[in-house]
C-alpha cells in the first residue's frame, strides 16, 4: 500500500504521545499523595502542558515546513524521551512541571507535523476525513493503554511511594523506538516547498492572516470548547473516581480508561457514519446524548458507598456510565479538523494545524484549571455538572460553523437566498 510506512509511523507517534499527554489525570492524582500538593496546585500541570503546546505552535507552526515534518517529529521524540529518563532521577513536583512542559513542546511539533503530513499521503477529502478519524481513534487507544501502564506501577498499599515514577523508563523506551522507526519511514515533502519561497516573517504573517478569516475564527471557537470539555473530563476523571466513587488509586486510574475506550470506539464508528450522514447532524446527536449521560450518571454517583472499592466487579454503576460520554463526544474533534483542513491548500495545512493546536491547548488548560478549582471549592459532582455549559455553547458554535462552511461551498443557509450548488465541502 502506498505511503504505508509513514502512515504506520504517524500512528505509532500519536500512540506514544497519547500515553504521555493524557497521563496528566493520573499524575494529578499521584502528586497529591506523593508530594502533598492540593487539587488547585496539581491542576497547573495541565497549564504547563497546554501552554507550552500553544506557545510552541504559535511560534513555530508556520516554519515547520522549512524544518521538515519528519525531522520535527524525530527531534520531538528524542527530546521527550530524554526528559522521561530524567523523571525518576529527580522525584520533585517542579520536575513534574518540567516534564509536562517538555511533553507540550514536543507534541506541538508532532501534532502540527502529523496533521500537515496527512495532506501529503491522502488524495481526496473522503480519504483525509477517514484517515483523520482512524488516527484520532488510535490516539485514544494510546490513552486507554496509558491508564493500565501507569496503574501497574502504582502501590495502593503505600500511596505516597514514588515507585510510580519508574513508568517513565518504559515511556522513554517507547519514544526512542518510535524515533528509530520514523528514521526508516520515507516521506516526500517536496510538494510543500514547491512554489514561491517566503521569508519567516511572511510565513508568520500568512498564519496570522489565516487566523482572522470568519470560517477559521468560528472553527477555533469550536476546537477550544471541545477540548475544554474533553480535557476537563479526562484530567479529573481519576480524581473523581477516587474522591467521589471511593475507588482505590489503581482502580480509579484503570476505570478512567473506559472514557478513552469509548472515545476510540466512537471515532472508529464516526469514520463510517460520516461517509453516509451529514457531519453536523452526527455531531448534534452526539452532543445531545452526552448531555443526557451527564444528567443520568451524576445523580447515580451520589449513591456510591463509603467503603473503598478495589475491584471492577464492586465498582458503582456511575463508574461505568459516566465515561460513556466519550462515545458521544468522539466525532467532534476529528470531524471539524478534517472540514477545515480539507478546505485549504496543502501549503496552508501546517499553519492551520498550528492554529488548531494553539486553541486546543488553550481549551485544555482552561478546562482543567476551572474543573480543578470547582473540585476543590464545591466537590467533584458540581465540577462535572459544569460540563453542561460548554456543551451548550459548543452546540451553538457548531451551528455557526455549519453556516460558514455551507456558505463557503455555495450551499444556501437559512435566509441567505443563495441558489444551491453541488459540493462535498
Amino acid at each position: 500500500m502506498q505511503h504505508l510506512p509513514i502512515k504506520l509511523s504517524l500512528f505509532i507517534n500519536y500512540f506514544v504521545f497519547a500515553m504521555l499527554l493524557n497521563s496528566v489525570g493520573t499524575v494529578i492524582l499521584q502528586v497529591q499523595s506523593t508530594y502533598g500538593v492540593s487539587e488547585s496546585q496539581a491542576s497547573v500541570l495541565e497549564g504547563f502542558k497546554d501552554l507550552s503546546i500553544a506557545i510552541t505552535s504559535f511560534l513555530l507552526a508556520s516554519f515547520i515546513a522549512r524544518i521538515g515534518y519528519r525531522r520535527s517529529m524525530m527531534l520531538a521524540l528524542a527530546f521527550v524521551g530524554t526528559v522521561c529518563l530524567a523523571m525518576p532521577q529527580v522525584p520533585a513536583f517542579w520536575m513534574t512541571k518540567l516534564l509536562f512542559a517538555a511533553i507540550g513542546v514536543s507534541f506541538a511539533l508532532v501534532k502540527v507535523s502529523v496533521f500537515a503530513t496527512l495532506g501529503l499521503v491522502t488524495d481526496s477529502r473522503a480519504r483525509h476525513a477517514s484517515l483523520m478519524n482512524f488516527l484520532e481513534s488510535f490516539f485514544m487507544l494510546g490513552v486507554m493503554s496509558g491508564y493500565f501502564v501507569f496503574s501497574a506501577f502504582v502501590d495502593d498499599s503505600n500511596p505516597g511511594s514514588p515507585a510510580w515514577l519508574n513508568v517513565y523508563y518504559v515511556l522513554a523506551a517507547l519514544a526512542f523506538s518510535a524515533c528509530a522507526l520514523l528514521l526508516l519511514a520515507p516521506l516526500d515533502e517536496s510538494g510543500v516547498s514547491a512554489g514561491e519561497e517566503r521569508s519567516p516573517a511572511r510565513e508568520f504573517a500568512a498564519m496570522m492572516a489565516l487566523s482572522i478569516k470568519p470560517l477559521v475564527l468560528v472553527f477555533v471557537i469550536c476546537a477550544f470548547l471541545y477540548v475544554l470539555i474533553e480535557q476537563s473530563l479526562m484530567s479529573w476523571l481519576p480524581t473523581f473516581n477516587s474522591s467521589i466513587l471511593n475507588l482505590s488509586a489503581s482502580l480509579s486510574i484503570q476505570m478512567a480508561s473506559i472514557l478513552a475506550a469509548a472515545t476510540a470506539l466512537g471515532r472508529f464508528f464516526a469514520g463510517l457514519a460520516l461517509r453516509r450522514y451529514d457531519w453536523f447532524m452526527v455531531l448534534l446527536a452526539g452532543l445531545i446524548l452526552a448531555a443526557c449521560l451527564v444528567l443520568i450518571s451524576l445523580p447515580l454517583a451520589g449513591r456510591a458507598g463509603t467503603a473503598e472499592v478495589s475491584s471492577w466487579l464492586q465498582a458503582p454503576l456511575a463508574a461505568f456510565i459516566f465515561p460513556l460520554i466519550g462515545l458521544c463526544l468522539a466525532p467532534v474533534y476529528p470531524a471539524i479538523n478534517s472540514v477545515i483542513l480539507s478546505a485549504l491548500p496543502v501549503r496552508q495545512h501546517a499553519p492551520m494545524s498550528g492554529l488548531i493546536v494553539v486553541f486546543s491547548a488553550l481549551g485544555g488548560t482552561t478546562g482543567s484549571l476551572i474543573t480543578g478549582s470547582l473540585f476543590q471549592a464545591f466537590g467533584g459532582k458540581t465540577a462535572f455538572y459544569f460540563s453542561l455549559l460548554p456543551l451548550a455553547l459548543l452546540l451553538l458554535a457548531l451551528y455557526l460553523f455549519k453556516r460558514q462552511t455551507d456558505g463557503a461551498a455555495g450551499i444556501p443557509t437559512p435566509g441567505s437566498g443563495r441558489a444551491a450548488v453541488n459540493s462535498d465541502a
